[in-house]
């Protein structure tokens, strides 16, 4: 009898404990810790019942750890949120991804299949220090024979960016690689990935730099003398793409963590952050033009893998390996 009671006891007292999170998702990011910490608490207070256990690296190292987990038979994360669409696109092709049934937005900013998302606009322009000798308003300027030495931009070896706008570009008719060329001839010097770009053009060291644009918007409304300039021709772009993984185990958790970053309300967060929404009906962050001033380079993230290594093989000979 005793027994007997004890056992409904602990029943009853189990009943009153808040029931524990009946799904976890394990997700690979790129995003800044910040960024990601912000972005997985909004969704698990949205979704109290689902968990989300993050692992935050450069994509490049996150893409190594998944293609070892892979070959290893071993367990494999829910979700990715990355730099960019090649990398995704990788994926794709290698059918590691599987589609989310979701709402999607411009053709631009999907894989027409399904497959993944993207989450934001980062785009690369040209920024330059207010003490710089002219304001330029194309990738021409940059040409200038009057520039020669004065700028700077991160190199496709190290930045997914500057790989996508390298292949923008260099699959461009009216700049290709005699552009590169070009840039090279007039002492333009890659260093590192975007944040190198920012700190000369900070320093004065650099007078003009290809940069993506939040790291410009942001430092200026922090004091420092940067102005960001999206060229005529049009700017090159990422979209930090959401996709889940084929072998993932929470199928429908993940699918809700899916939904709420290109809900209006993820995009809310995406907008606080300082980022360009992929939403087309929210607003852009201060400091940036209205949408129909922004004009987006064409960009085949398809034919952008195939390009991949032998871009960089032919920026390596040209450029160095910097």
């Amino acid at each position: 009898m005793k027994l007997r009671n004890l056992v409904s006891a602990v029943a009853l007292a189990a009943l009153a404990v808040p029931a524990l999170a009946q799904s976890t998702l394990t997700l690979y990011t790129s995003q800044p810790n910040e960024d990601a910490q912000q972005t997985v608490s909004a969704f698990q207070e949205l979704y109290p019942d689902i968990k989300v256990n993050w692992i935050r690296d450069g994509t490049t190292k996150l893409m190594a750890r998944l293609q070892a987990e892979m070959a290893a038979g071993a367990q494999t994360p829910d979700l990715l949120l990355i730099d960019d669409s090649v990398t995704m696109e990788d994926l794709t092709q290698n059918d590691l991804v599987q589609s989310p049934q979701a709402e999607v937005y411009e053709e631009a900013l999907y894989d027409p299949e399904g497959y993944y998302y993207g989450t934001k606009l980062i785009t690369t322009g040209i920024a330059y220090h207010q003490q710089a000798p002219s304001k330029p308003t194309s990738w021409h300027d940059l040409l200038q024979p009057e520039l020669k030495g004065m700028s700077t931009m991160p190199s496709p070896l190290y930045s997914g960016a500057a790989l996508i706008h390298l292949a923008t570009l260099t699959n461009n008719p009216d700049l290709g690689w005699d552009y590169y060329q070009g840039l090279k001839d007039n002492g333009v010097m890659p260093q590192g990935g975007n944040g190198a770009v920012l700190n000369a053009l900070a320093s004065g060291s650099s007078a003009y730099g290809v940069l993506v644009d939040y790291l410009a918007v942001r430092e200026k409304a922090k004091g420092a003398p940067i102005e960001f300039v999206f060229p005529s021709e049009g700017v090159t772009m990422v979209t930090e793409p959401v996709a889940i993984l084929k072998d993932s185990k929470n199928l429908e958790a993940a699918q809700k963590f899916v939904d709420f970053v290109i809900s209006k309300e993820g995009q809310q967060l995406v907008l606080e952050q300082g980022y360009l929404p992929a939403h087309p009906e929210l607003p852009v962050p201060e400091g940036f033009p209205s949408r129909d001033q922004i004009k987006l380079m064409g960009f085949d993230a398809e034919l952008a893998l195939k390009q991949s290594e032998q871009n960089k093989q032919r920026f390596s000979e040209m450029f160095g390996a910097n």
